[in-house]
């Protein structure tokens, strides 16, 4: 099975993202890995473009229910129809993810992210450090090298129990 990593950002970050999201896809493609994002604009495009010209192969899970809202470099495209209710699937479809700046979109994945157990390596995103997040869980990279270096890494050695629906964790099911 091909690892797949999750790349998460907004669709309108500052100039300077852009050039990071380009080169964590190129490093993501290199690796033999596959991006997972939503599909659209920004960081999502950027991150997609550095995998297409790296020869890597690139999903985009829409939040609309067209395959054409894609951006150019998304080679499987998954139109949800589920608007921000998408990003959940983004985040769950990555083996590890990779938080890129980002907005209010980009820190509800991370919440999600987080709940799935899985780690986030945040470049110039969000810093939760005063929110009392695990750093283990939840940490500051800085460079595209060492976010998918770690990715990557995180990706083979998953937690256990990722998935929040096989256990209930104390709630009522």
């Amino acid at each position: 099975m091909k690892t797949l990593i999750a790349v998460i950002g907004g669709e309108t970050p500052p100039p300077e993202a852009l050039p990071l999201a380009e080169e964590v896809g190129r490093r993501i493609a290199e690796a033999g890995a596959v991006v997972v994002c939503g599909g659209l604009g920004g960081v999502m495009e950027a991150v997609c473009r550095g995998a297409h010209r790296a020869g890597g192969l690139t999903i985009g899970i829409l939040p609309t229910g067209r395959r054409t809202d894609s951006n150019p470099d998304v080679d499987i495209a998954i139109p949800t129809g589920l608007g921000v209710a998408r990003n959940v699937l983004v985040v769950m479809a990555g083996h590890a993810v990779i938080a890129i700046d980002g907005s209010f979109g980009t820190l509800t994945e991370i919440a999600h992210t987080l709940e799935l157990r899985k780690p986030v390596f945040a470049l110039g995103s969000w810093d939760l450090g005063s929110a009392g997040i695990d750093r283990a869980r939840y940490v500051l990279v800085k460079s595209p090298e060492e976010a998918v270096r770690r990715a990557l890494d995180a990706a083979q050695h998953p937690v256990p129990s990722q998935d929040p629906f096989r256990e209930p964790r104390g709630r009522e099911v």
